[in-house]
């Protein structure tokens, strides 16, 4: 299997992440999340919960959905602002010490976008 094939895969996979994330920080209430085990989303308002499920469910789009339509220099800078706001979101998890397994899931989301971004951005651009 060639490479590209793997960052499509890659991309598909991240999107399906991101957008299942943004789904549920968008239909459900920070009480609902955190009584569903996500204790971080407490501390969150209700409205700028909903502004990360949207950042995240637009991010996830634009992973897939530009090289489709012929333009695919979206797809490097979309993962990069996916790993900027997911490094933010490990912030949080370290600063309420959920080091495990939220931060580390959230460690491996910001290196895989960023393997994303790199690869998009130099050898497999599209």
């Amino acid at each position: 299997m060639d490479a590209n094939t793997w960052l499509w895969i890659l991309a598909g996979f991240l999107a399906a992440v991101f957008a299942g994330s943004g789904l549920l920080k968008l239909t459900r209430s920070p009480d609902e999340l955190a009584a569903a085990g996500l204790r971080w989303t407490a501390s969150y308002a209700g409205g700028r919960l909903r502004l990360v499920g949207a950042a995240e469910l637009f991010g996830a789009a634009l992973l897939v959905l530009p090289p489709l339509l012929g333009l695919g220099v979206v797809v490097p800078l979309a993962a990069l602002l996916l790993a900027a706001l997911t490094a933010l979101e490990l912030v949080v998890h370290v600063r309420r010490r959920e080091l495990l397994p939220d931060a580390l899931r959230t460690l491996a989301l910001v290196v895989l976008c960023l393997l994303l971004a790199a690869y998009r951005l130099g050898p497999e651009a599209f």
